[in-house]
Parts: structure tokens; sequence; C-alpha cells
């Protein structure tokens, strides 16, 4: 089983999550095939978290599955719009933090 992290990415993690959730299970080879034909921004940086966690286990990527794909929520960068009568309003620029684990596959009899 081998892992990776990519964090503080400028994405929502409520929108990552819904790519992350289709490829759990996944062989990675097929999830990789699968994320370069999503339009979702988040789908480039999840094959990034997928290819890299091949790599450091020292795989290839038709010989592991997607144990798991984690999008967790990190720091929001908080910004003003000024707005009518000398008011501002909140921009919240969110960002995610992306962890993927892959692992050979279980021998089931």
């Amino acid at each position: 089983m081998s892992k990776s992290t990519i964090k503080f990415v400028r994405l929502s993690p409520t929108k990552t999550r819904l790519i992350a959730k289709e490829i759990q299970g996944m062989n990675a080879e097929f999830a990789l095939a699968t994320l370069e034909f999503t339009p979702n921004r988040g789908a480039k940086y999840i094959a990034n978290a997928i290819l890299s966690a091949v790599a450091n286990g020292g795989f290839e990527p038709n010989e592991v599955i997607v144990k798991s794909c984690r999008v967790d929520a990190g720091p929001v960068l908080k910004r003003f719009r000024p707005r009518a009568r000398g008011t501002a309003s909140r921009i919240r620029k969110p960002t995610s933090h992306i962890m993927v684990e892959v692992s050979k596959p279980s021998k089931e009899a």
C-alpha cells in the first residue's frame, strides 16, 4: 500500500469530493482513463495524486486499485469585495487536501 497527498489545492472540497467518490475501488489505470475525460478541474489534481501514489509504491497502474481517495478541507482564503453604500461582502476561496491510497488487490478465493 502506498499513499500520496496533495495539499492546499485551490479547489472547493465539496466539488472535488464528487469526483473522488467515483474512483474509489477502481483499478488505477481505469481510474486515470476516467479522470482524463472528466470535465471537472479537480480531476487533473486527483489524477496527479494517483500517479504519485503508484510511483511511491513502485507499482504499475494496471496492477493496483485505488483503495481510498479522500478530500479534506484546507484553510479558507478570505477576501472582501466593495459593495453598495460603503459596505463589503466576504468572498471565500476554499482550499483542499487530496489524499490517495493505492494497494494491490487482495487475493480472494
